[in-house]
């Protein structure tokens, strides 16, 4: 096997982490070691400048910081396999936030399968002393927050999953492989000589002892009760909770986040930006979506008052019928006037019984009753 010292390494970092990812990452890792060329220096150049365009046409008022990919205590192999993002990097850029003048909120735009475990739980201490203030810190989960990334998430004043969203993974994990066999086939017999008793234990070319799996388990527990620590202390409840409730290791989606108490709210990136100001759409789209959402709750307001009985004034009428089925103005009322039998003048049997069996059939769609006057 080639690369074992590589790889052992690799695998051995204490990880909060999706399993399947690591294996990707780990993967990818070999194939770069063994020459193959996976992504061109061109594709990475294209994605650095589309990330740093992304994050310059955020909102002035809006600090939004990227918190994507594998997360390390420092970016190296992991930025270059996976667009990952450091620690160190994030929590320079929410101190910088913070300290601009012009800054009214500071947004963590978190997609990513977690990191290592070495810096998480410095960053998301920080956080904790940071949140609280004038200027709230948003985690927006956008669209995965996994293991670390989740603990880092925990920690802000709030956090708000996009619909489609996922987070938690909550635990965390090493791995050992035993490469003796593969050595022994090429005629390789490695000895270790050492110093100290535990020096080399736990190394690739023999199976793990119980008194070094005993070991390296406590590092893992000791990893994993910090992680569950931060999470019931960000999240305000107890660790009791998290490890019940949380998942211990799944993943949910956007509405079991809400009801586990995981996440405070669902919505997207750009409503959690709105919501604190800022202006990501262009004035005819925001014009299109409130008419749009002022129709849809014109349409539900009539068919709850029909629904109930209640009164209904011819006004919600008119407009519950342009969200119901797309009227004009004039459509609506003339339709209001006849089924209302308000103002309408002399009636036109034919022409006025079709009208009205349309109208019949409308409302039985909608599944109300005839509106009583």
């Amino acid at each position: 096997m080639k690369f074992e010292h590589l790889i052992s390494a690799f695998m051995a970092e204490p990880w909060a982490i999706q399993r399947e990812k690591l294996g990707v990452l780990a993967d990818v890792l070999i194939a770069r070691a063994e020459g193959e060329k996976l992504f061109s220096s061109e594709f990475a150049a294209a994605v650095d400048d589309a990330r740093a365009k992304e994050i310059a046409e955020s909102d002035g008022k809006i600090a939004i910081i990227p918190v994507y990919g594998v997360l390390a205590q420092k970016m190296d192999m992991f930025s270059a396999m996976s667009g990952g993002s450091s620690y160190a990097g994030i929590k320079k850029a929410l101190h910088s936030a913070l300290s601009n003048e012009d800054v009214k909120a500071v947004v963590l735009d978190v997609d990513s399968p977690g990191g290592t475990v070495p810096g998480t739980d410095e960053l998301a201490t920080e956080i904790r002393k940071l949140r609280g203030g004038e200027k709230p810190i948003i985690a927006q989960v956008n669209s995965l927050a996994a293991s670390a990334a989740y603990w880092v998430a925990s920690a802000a004043d709030e956090i708000v999953v996009t619909p489609s969203g996922r987070a938690g993974s909550i635990g965390v994990y090493t791995a050992h492989d035993d490469v003796s066999a593969a050595l022994e086939q090429r005629g390789i017999k490695r000895t270790y000589i050492s110093a100290g008793k535990h020096k080399v234990e736990g190394n690739e070319t023999e199976p793990l002892s119980k008194e070094t799996l005993a070991h390296v388990q406590d590092g893992v527990n000791r990893s994993y009760n910090k992680f569950v620590a931060a999470v019931a202390e960000g999240r305000g409840t107890t660790v009791g909770k998290v490890e019940d409730g949380y998942g211990q290791g799944r993943v949910f989606y956007a509405e079991s986040l809400i009801d586990r108490g995981m996440v405070d709210r669902v919505a997207t990136l750009e409503e959690t930006l709105e919501r604190f100001g800022a202006e990501t759409q262009p004035a005819y789209v925001r014009r299109v979506k409130a008419s749009n959402q002022a129709r849809a709750e014109s349409a539900a307001l009539l068919a709850t008052k029909m629904a109930a009985g209640e009164p209904i004034t011819k006004r919600e009428f008119e407009n519950g019928l342009k969200g119901l089925a797309g009227f004009s103005n004039s459509e609506a009322e003339r339709a209001a006037r006849l089924y209302l039998k308000t103002d309408q003048g002399a009636p036109d049997d034919e022409t006025d019984a079709a009208a009205l069996a349309a109208l019949d059939r409308l409302l039985a769609e909608a599944k109300t009753p005839l509106i009583t006057r």
